[in-house]
């Protein structure tokens, strides 16, 4: 696949956006109380670190096969309650921090999908953004049972 200049410089913004939230997803899971939220922030971060892997490889021109399988996204049980305490309040803080990113990283993808020539292109574009919405997904579920989401 060859690449335009400016698909070029849409992936460069991605791989960015990717290594931000990789950087992110670690340092918030050292920073969390919560045991659940902290696997939480390590799952994703992997995931994040695939979609960056990814990314890499359309950058070297080569389209790879998209995993159509649906995870099923995590449970929790409530660890907080609708009393503030500070450690609810830094989970609270580290969550809103990353579904904001969440949200900016999906916006992105979504962008990027219209500017892609290549189908192939598109189509894993679209999936990487899937999967940012499951991520965003995920983190609104643990605020809703811990009664952090308003």
């Amino acid at each position: 696949m060859n690449l335009t200049q400016k698909e070029m410089t849409l992936l460069k913004d991605l791989k960015g956006q990717e290594q931000l939230c990789i950087d992110k997803y670690n340092k918030h899971s050292q920073c969390a109380v919560d045991p659940q939220l902290k696997g939480l922030f390590s799952m994703i971060a992997q995931h994040e670190q695939k979609h960056f892997d990814t990314l890499t490889q359309l950058e070297n021109g080569t389209v790879p096969q998209v995993q159509n399988k649906e995870e099923a996204l995590p449970t929790f049980t409530a660890t907080y309650t609708a009393v503030e305490s500070e450690d609810k309040k830094n989970d609270c803080y580290l969550c809103t921090d990353v579904l904001s990113t969440e949200k900016h990283a999906s916006s992105l993808y979504d962008t990027c999908v219209f500017e892609f020539n290549d189908t192939g292109a598109r189509n894993v574009l679209n999936h990487i953004q899937k999967e940012e919405q499951n991520h965003g997904k995920m983190i609104y579920d643990y605020m809703a049972v811990n009664s952090m989401y308003n």
